[in-house]
């Protein structure tokens, strides 16, 4: 072979072609090659006898990074049908699904770790440090009794002015070292906890599961605490010692620790972990040994979706309703879709496990696409919940604290029990207002307001990040009579803290959870009962198990009862029942408060008295009648500029590219818009949409593919910021 076919990092829908040289390179392979002024790192897609330009004008591969694939053929067929269903450039698709130490050209195999230890001069001298430097004397304390790798030394939050420092004084040396690979795991997974006994519906559940031997999507659906993870862990067992491996999917790094805590407790085999807080090396390594065989089962976040196995057995998706699973830049991927995908190409079973699952996963079992598994009582001695809506109307609340409710907090903390509270709003206040004459401080990039952070004594803007200093002064004024509006759970932690000072609060939330390891040692301080008050945001309501919670409080979920998305109906039921199911996991039972202003809203009425299931169906008998998603198919074009004025008159001619295509006028297509984006100015830029709305998945992606390039080569295509989004699941 003379010519590769190459699928480059660039923003272009082609392949280019270029001379091999001396190494032959494989399809699949990693290649260095000359683009313009720079060199890039592409992949193999093809090796064809023939190119539509001449042999001698090609430029040659300057570099074969890889003697074989990266990825093996079901895997690299998954990615190619994810740059083709998304819309996004295979190139651009294989580079970012890929570990950045790859992308960087690294080799894919263990490299040596840089390491450092303390030198004899370090340990002898090290009493004459400056009584100041503290951060140098907890480096050599760190290094004393043994050497550390550089990223391990990143993690505990070493500078490099640190490490340098040291290492020009001679106080620690550097030095190389092999990476050891874990040893292959034995076929024979034994077991280091007994597994426990099972209800009827479980045991169906685990039995359906192992009775799968080529590709089925299972769905799992069990109220909280039903059981739904012993059901994975005995699923899992049988697949295990056949030698195969697992994947499981998690929504969020929150659920991380603890889901590989259940793991690694159960089963005496090597467990990988996969997220976007590993470093460059860390995720590398993960990836090599899900690759080589050297791990047993992967647990992570949606990127993990795309680790190679040695022999893949089962894929699990926790919470696939979980919107935290759909990608919202770059390639717009749905995590438990692809993954659906990707077991398919491997021939393997997948199974979707969730309380609330999403309406077009309930759709696709009640028409017969995938098995649908119920586990509907909870596991072991654990009751139901009783709910009950508490309407505020006219109330004096602390905080958002109605006395009715502080009145059973306080109940069921002097029963030596947990409560947890649930404001989806972090920060002290979502606004910072005049006493004098009203003024609000607004974000001057997104004209929204700024959220007031106390403890930072700063304003930010939770839509752009943007940060400033907290005002003395209204800037309208003049005036020092500055408040907060509104509730924020910094506002509501301080408030327990005064209300509640025989009990210790603790906020989980974005802001609190920041630095690494901390969101673990909470959960950890949680379930040693060393807090007793809980006070957190989403972060905090999937999936945990706290046994000694008796009592959840819902602060504020009036806001999301009205919203323009046709989602939020759906999402406020799966919060309210997701937070809901943190409450009575154990032998004590469990009680639900839901402050509310409108306790006649139907919504909440449905939920509580019939639960999720009846919701779920009145929901998609509503969304049957309006046709929308599963019962119609859309695509979300975005564009953006700093006038607005472009964004619309270019999402006006792909509007008029689309109804001009053939395919838009032999089909039943609608378009929407173009219309302003419903948070219209984000970041300084203004933010237009539109929406095409089809009947079939197939004659939607036929018809986008081949308005593509025309729309490409549209006039306005390269002055405003622009893009697709398949199945979008946030409007906003």
């Amino acid at each position: 072979m003379t010519i590769a076919r190459i699928a480059l990092p660039v923003p272009l829908d082609k392949l280019f072609d270029y001379r091999i040289g001396d190494t032959q390179p494989k399809v699949g392979a990693r290649v260095k090659v000359p683009f313009g002024p720079r060199q890039l790192i592409g992949m193999v897609v093809a090796l064809p006898q023939h190119s539509d330009y001449p042999i001698e004008k090609l430029k040659a591969i300057s570099q074969v990074l890889d003697a074989e694939p990266l990825w093996q053929p079901p895997l690299y067929q998954t990615l190619q049908w994810l740059s083709h269903y998304y819309q996004y450039p295979l190139g651009d698709t294989l580079n970012l699904l890929m570990p950045a130490a790859l992308r960087q050209g690294k080799p894919a195999s263990m490299q040596a770790l840089k390491m450092w230890r303390i030198t004899d001069q370090g340990r002898n001298e090290q009493h004459t440090l400056a009584k100041n430097a503290h951060q140098q004397a907890r480096l050599l304390a760190a290094l004393t009794n043994q050497a550390q790798s550089h990223s391990d030394l990143q993690q505990a939050e070493f500078s490099a002015a640190t490490i340098n420092s040291l290492a020009k004084k001679g106080w620690i040396e550097s030095f190389f070292e092999a990476q050891k690979n874990t040893s292959l795991w034995p076929k024979q997974a034994p077991l280091k906890q007994a597994p426990l006994q099972l209800n009827d519906e479980q045991a169906l559940a685990v039995a359906t599961i192992q009775s799968q031997h080529e590709f089925a999507c299972l769905l799992l659906e069990g109220i909280t605490g039903s059981g739904k993870t012993e059901v994975y862990l005995q699923a899992i067992a049988p697949v295990l010692e056949q030698g195969k491996q697992v994947l499981v999917l998690v929504p969020e790094i929150g659920l991380t620790p603890q889901t590989i805590a259940r793991f690694t407790e159960r089963f005496d085999v090597p467990v990988a972990v996969v997220h976007s807080n590993l470093n460059d090396t860390e995720r590398l390594k993960a990836w090599l040994n899900a690759r080589d065989n050297h791990c047993a089962i992967v647990i992570g976040t949606r990127s993990a979706l795309f680790t190679p196995f040695h022999d893949l057995g089962l894929i699990v998706v926790d919470e696939e309703h979980d919107a935290s699973y759909k990608q919202q830049d770059t390639i717009r991927y749905h995590a438990r879709d692809a993954a659906i995908m990707r077991a398919n190409k491997e021939q393997i079973p997948i199974v979707l496990g969730s309380a609330t699952p999403s309406l077009e996963t309930l759709y696709n079992a009640q028409t017969g696409k995938y098995h649908h598994l119920t586990l509907k009582r909870r596991a072991g001695n654990a009751s139901l919940t009783k709910n009950r809506l508490l309407d505020i109307k006219g109330m004096h609340c602390e905080a958002g604290l109605s006395a009715p409710l502080m009145a059973q907090m306080r109940q069921h903390l002097q029963a030596g029990n947990q409560v947890m509270l649930f404001l989806n709003r972090r920060g002290f206040a979502p606004a910072l207002i005049c006493h004098e004459c009203g003024w609000l401080a607004q974000c001057p990039r997104c004209e929204r307001y700024y959220t007031v952070h106390q403890q930072s004594q700063q304003l930010c803007c939770h839509h752009c990040a943007t940060q400033r200093p907290l005002p003395h002064q209204c800037h309208q004024c003049g005036s020092t009579q500055l408040a907060g509006v509104g509730v924020g759970t910094e506002q509501l932690e301080q408030t327990l803290q005064h209300l509640f000072p025989d009990f210790s609060a603790i906020r989980i939330d974005r802001d609190s959870t920041r630095r690494k390891g901390s969101l673990d040692q909470a959960l950890t301080a949680i379930a040693q009962n060393q807090h007793q008050i809980l006070i957190g945001t989403q972060m905090l309501a999937k999936g945990h198990h706290f046994p000694n919670v008796t009592l959840v409080g819902l602060i504020d979920v009036d806001s999301a009862l009205f919203c323009n998305d046709f989602r939020a109906p759906e999402r406020l039921a799966q919060l309210f029942v997701q937070v809901a199911g943190r409450a009575g996991r154990a032998s004590k039972p469990g009680e639900v408060v839901l402050q509310t202003h409108h306790p006649e809203h139907p919504l909440l009425l449905s939920l509580l008295r019939s639960g999720y299931g009846p919701f779920a169906q009145e929901a998609l008998n509503e969304r049957r009648i309006a046709e929308l998603p599963p019962y119609s198919h859309l695509c979300l074009f975005r564009a953006e500029d700093h006038q607005g004025s472009q964004a619309e008159l270019f999402l006006s001619q792909v509007k008029q590219t689309l109804e001009a295509h053939p395919e838009f006028k032999a089909h039943d297509h609608f378009i929407m818009g173009p219309m302003p984006a419903p948070m219209a100015k984000r970041a300084g830029r203004y933010r237009w949409q539109l929406i095409l709305q089809s009947n079939q998945r197939s004659l939607r992606n036929k018809l986008i593919s081949q308005s593509k390039t025309a729309i490409n080569i549209l006039p306005l295509s390269n002055k405003v910021r622009w893009s697709m989004d398949v199945d979008p699941q946030d409007m906003s």
